[in-house]
């Protein structure tokens, strides 16, 4: 008999067994512990690493589940070659990023992180707290994928004007402008790339420089790898930005944000842009009733071989 596998943070394991009775469900805390190798079936969330280590020690699986967007984290040329099917559902999410993006935004224009920074460091800047308007400002927004449409959707109401970087996969009908007339005139931008090795820190040095003369807020929601998160931390402090706002945080990049003792209007969270109890709802509809699907069709997956 073959099981499902269920990465904590993924899905709700509990809802998987109450709506699959038949279905032999296991959690794991992530996928360096123990594992069950009659697996068929991998439930999967952001920041897990999927390569070749750990597909050889689930030599049953047939399909990868990824609720939520990003697959960055996953080795999809050994997927391929290995005939595992993957699924992902990218959109279910991206609202809530938007939310989260808006919500930055307000935030570093207020320089409300830079406020309470420095109270925790025993100091009281009032003065150094005056805020803009986001009324006042343009929005470059990189990367027109579900976040970056939704970034858009939730900014545009509040900011003076918004914009895509022109490439030729954007969806048609949309506001854009070239790279470098974006870098030239926005005063808020917002990261919502791929991770792929084209966009692997491409924004450093050179993208620091060039918008310097604005100033910018800069928001990350897509992948913290597309940063060169020490030069951006560094361009904070030395003024070339006015904010930064950084949510796909994961545990290995907790070393890049600890020890600084200058005030900074620095927003950091722990990759919750999606983390909004509806749209944890809907993805575990969404594993449930696909889980359901690929177990109906594949009944070694069923305990005694049928429903």
């Amino acid at each position: 008999m073959s099981a499902v596998l269920v990465v904590r943070g993924a899905a709700d394991s509990g809802a998987i067994r109450r709506a699959l009775p038949d279905v032999d469900v296991h959690e794991s805390p992530d996928l360096s512990a123990p594992l069950p190798t009659h697996t068929a079936v991998l439930v999967l969330r952001s920041g897990v690493r999927l390569g070749e280590r750990e597909l050889d020690v689930l030599p049953r699986l047939r399909h990868v589940v990824r609720t939520g967007s990003g697959i960055d984290h996953i080795d999809v040329s050994a997927l391929r070659r290995r005939g595992i099917t993957l699924h992902r559902n990218a959109e279910a999410g991206a609202d809530a990023v938007g939310e989260w993006v808006l919500a930055a935004a307000l935030a570093l224009a207020r320089r409300i992180p830079l406020g309470q920074h420095a109270l925790l460091l025993g100091r009281h800047e009032k003065q150094a707290c005056m805020g803009t308007s986001l009324g006042t400002l343009a929005a470059g927004i990189w990367g027109a994928g579900p976040v970056g449409l939704a970034a858009d959707w939730a900014l545009a109401p509040f900011m003076g004007r918004t914009a895509f970087a022109a490439w030729p996969s954007n969806p048609p009908g949309l506001r854009e402008l070239s790279p470098t007339a974006l870098m030239e005139q926005s005063q808020v931008h917002v990261i919502a790339l791929p991770l792929r090795p084209t966009t692997e820190q491409l924004i450093g040095e050179d993208f620091l420089a060039r918008v310097a003369p604005q100033r910018p807020l800069l928001i990350c929601a897509g992948r913290l790898e597309t940063l060169d998160v020490t030069a951006c931390l560094r361009a904070l402090a030395d003024g070339r930005l006015s904010g930064l706002a950084l949510d796909p945080v994961e545990r290995k990049h907790l070393p890049l944000l600890t020890g600084s003792t200058k005030p900074l209007n620095l927003l950091a969270s722990p990759h919750i842009g999606a983390q909004r109890s509806d749209v944890r709802g809907a993805l575990d509809i969404w594993a449930i009733d696909l889980l359901r699907e690929i177990t109906a069709d594949d009944k070694i997956l069923i305990k005694g071989g049928h429903r």
